[in-house]
């Protein structure tokens, strides 16, 4: 977690030194991304069927290598796939920690220890940042990604020395490669759409057409062939449930607030405010403290309640009223106080909600399915991140070339002059009579993204009032609760 957030507070600086582009910029997020979410089913399977503990020692070592080959990049290409290197193992540690903690703990205890989950990521996220922001400025952002080195031996030999679980079922392994081919299409062709919809072709064009009615029909012959796979990368009996398909629409929205609020809030900051990475990273802290204290805090209610759905729901709320928030009052004038007070209320949003969806799925499941469950709700939850980052980096990059081509005229100059930079980060390197015109376009554009985030939200409160709450079991396996 750390080594993921504190690339957020580098990444303007890294695309103006290697040449990105507003659309790059994007890109170099959604790599990442796309790469977790295609594969977190791939890794949620294995996890059922082989050694946890070996599968999330070879995830931290594919971070490692993704990490080390971002950070000696020369060019956008280069960090884009080292970039997808990063997500492919960020897909294995996000199916698998919850795998491993759906193997030792029953669901009743599982809400605590959730919480502190969630605590842990919160602390990395904020401490990401932070250490994000210094490094960029008193050392180089090639150390943003570095810096994961120790702490992966530091965790392999931790986990190496402490972490027993249970053994694996010894199975036949078959593995679902059309199953694994069709994911990859159906999140990635939404994706791509959104990337160059509206800049290399019209948004009702017959390009539109074939990207989301190959999607469509990838996903039809997906349930076709997951249907008949003896060992499915999605097993569709899982997801059979009323609770599981909420959820799964529930943890879709879920991931549009919180991978976008992260990304674009620190851009912000940057772009619109002028402020260095290392105050960027300061400014983003009520976001993310708020999502620790309501992640820990949610965690011990459910367990000593047993319920999860009214904690659900308040956060829900909660996320619908900080993301519209947000939305409303977002400029390049807006006061920090207040665009810090919304930052936390939807950080207290996701706090209470991310952990918690995967909880109420791994209620209705056996432990033997717990990897594949588990990873299912993180799939698209990253699907739905990947998408809405997609979206509303598009959304973005429109506004922006708009407005300053607004302004541009309006100062009496040819667009036409400065229209190669409008897609540019570098603002630095612009004439000061431009500064403050890119300045003012970022900050009046972002209003807009935490609109359609805060539309996105108001899904999952909708998903989470329809949900009908079970109560926690109080082992690990349903069959033993069934014979108690």
């Amino acid at each position: 977690m750390i080594s993921t957030t504190i690339v957020s507070t580098a990444l303007p600086t890294i695309m103006a030194d290697l040449g990105g582009t507003q659309r790059q910029y994007t890109w170099v997020i959604t790599a990442a991304l796309l790469a977790m979410a295609i594969t977190t089913p791939i890794w949620g399977k294995l996890a059922d069927l082989f050694d946890k503990k070996i599968l999330v020692q070879t995830a931290i070592v594919l971070f490692v290598i993704g990490s080390v080959g971002a950070g000696a990049a020369q060019a956008i290409p280069a960090m884009m796939a080292f970039r997808a290197v990063q997500g492919l193992a960020m897909g294995g540690l996000t199916a698998l920690v919850q795998a491993v903690l759906g193997t030792i703990i029953p669901p009743r205890e599982r809400g605590r220890y959730f919480g502190y989950m969630g605590a842990v990521m919160a602390v990395a996220t904020v401490s990401g940042p932070l250490l994000g922001g210094v490094i960029t400025d008193h050392l180089h952002w090639r150390w943003c990604f570095f810096v994961c080195v120790p702490l992966a031996v530091i965790a392999i030999a931790v986990l190496q020395a402490t972490l027993t679980l249970p053994a694996a079922p010894r199975a036949r392994l078959r593995i679902d490669v059309a199953g694994a081919v069709l994911v990859a299409i159906a999140a990635a062709l939404p994706m791509l759409w959104v990337t160059f919809a509206g800049n290399d072709f019209a948004w009702l064009s017959w390009q539109t057409a074939a990207f989301l009615g190959g999607a469509l029909l990838a996903a039809v012959i997906l349930m076709r062939v997951e249907l008949r796979a003896s060992q499915p990368i999605i097993p569709l009996r899982v997801l059979r449930n009323r609770t599981t398909g909420l959820m799964i629409v529930a943890s879709i929205a879920v991931g549009v607030a919180m991978f976008g609020t992260g990304v674009f809030a620190t851009q912000y900051f940057q772009l619109a405010g002028g402020h260095s990475p290392t105050t960027a990273g300061l400014m983003t802290i009520p976001l993310i403290v708020s999502q620790m204290v309501a992640g820990i805090a949610s965690g011990q209610i459910v367990t000593r309640t047993g319920r999860w759905r009214p904690v659900m729901l308040v956060a829900a709320v909660l996320l619908v009223v900080g993301l519209g928030g947000l939305g409303l009052v977002l400029d390049h004038t807006t006061p920090y106080w207040i665009v810090a007070v919304f930052m936390a209320v939807s950080g207290m949003g996701v706090g209470g909600l991310i952990q918690n969806i995967v909880l109420a799925v791994q209620n209705t499941v056996d432990v033997k399915d717990v990897g594949a469950s588990s990873a299912t709700i993180a799939f698209f939850r990253s699907v739905g991140g990947t998408i809405g980052v997609s979206v509303l980096g598009a959304v973005l990059a429109n506004q922006v070339t708009s407005r300053i081509t607004d302004g541009v005229q309006a100062l009496g100059m040819d667009a036409s002059q400065v229209g190669a930079s409008q897609g540019s980060l570098d603002v630095a390197s612009l004439p000061a009579a431009l500064q403050d015109l890119f300045h003012h376009a970022y900050g009046d554009s972002f209003g807009l993204l935490f609109e359609i985030a805060g539309a996105a939200s108001i899904v999952t409160l909708l998903a989470i009032v329809l949900v009908r709450e079970t109560v926690l079991r109080t082992t690990v396996h349903m069959a033993t609760e069934r014979a108690d």
